[in-house]
């Protein structure tokens, strides 16, 4: 149940990264798909680090966790893919 919070608020903050970064933007399809595998990574690592259950804190904290890791995968690959087309 952790990682699907972590899933969601990845979507979100990758799609949320890429409105903010109209520059780099791959689109909101592909932007909340990196931001849902980063927020997969995130939710495991805060799961890792809270070893937390189902409380608010933990739900809180996945779906943070998940929107950080999400908005900065996409962004990341936004940037790459931006330099990779320059050249």
């Amino acid at each position: 149940m952790e990682w699907i919070i972590g899933i969601i608020g990845g979507a979100l903050g990758g799609i949320g990264a890429g409105a903010g970064v109209k520059k780099n933007t791959l689109g909101p399809v592909i932007n909340g798909i990196l931001g849902a595998v980063g927020g997969a990574a995130g939710s495991a690592v805060v799961q890792a680090i809270l070893n937390s259950g189902l409380d608010i804190a933990g739900i809180a904290g996945n779906l943070v966790g998940g929107g950080i890791a999400g908005a900065i995968v996409s962004t990341v690959v936004g940037l790459i893919v931006a330099a990779v087309k320059k050249k």
